[in-house]
């Protein structure tokens, strides 16, 4: 399966301003998260993003908050029992996923989506815990349901598909 920018949308789960500090290896998951959103961008990919609790953990990381389309405030651990299959375009099939912490809301909302029938693809390399050994589960989990991780140069590169595409020359500054 290619990853079809036609029929994708990038969700950006809590990369929240109070959290993300107790992340380990935070400043390239924040990096990489906010270089996916800006690819999507470019492309007309819809981004989504979701605070848990922003009353509490405050607002997304200001970077990230300003790339999403529409940001969803939640108390669920699990996006989709608060709003996020409402906020999906029609056309979604594949869903994108970046953030933390990765076996916690990352994993709840991805596995709620894999049982809805949706393509999901965590970003390997956009996706964080406070603990590594946390959030290597949530990878062995999320593969075992059937979700595809991935990197953000894989996702960049199949969404564009061709090196003729108008915006190729932007995002291979954004990857280089």
């Amino acid at each position: 399966m290619l990853i079809d920018a036609s029929q994708s949308v990038l969700l950006i789960v809590d990369l929240q301003q109070k959290l993300l500090p107790v992340i380990d290896d935070n400043q390239a998951i924040l990096a990489q998260a906010v270089r996916m959103a800006t690819i999507a961008g470019l492309l007309g990919v819809p981004v989504i993003g979701t605070e848990q609790l922003p009353d509490k953990l405050g607002p997304n990381h200001p970077d990230v908050r300003g790339l999403c389309g529409r940001t969803l405030a939640k108390s669920h651990f699990d996006a989709c029992a608060e709003g996020l299959l409402p906020a999906l375009p029609a056309s979604a099939r594949q869903i994108v996923i970046a953030g933390c912490e990765a076996h916690i809301c990352m994993l709840q909302t991805a596995l709620s989506l894999l049982e809805r029938g949706y393509q999901v693809l965590p970003l390997l390399d956009a996706c964080g815990s406070r603990k590594p050994a946390d959030r290597e589960a949530a990878f062995e989990r999320l593969r075992q349901a059937g979700a595809v991780p991935v990197t953000v140069e894989m996702v960049a590169y199949e969404w564009m598909r061709d090196a003729a595409h108008p915006a190729f020359r932007d995002i291979l500054k954004l990857i280089k």
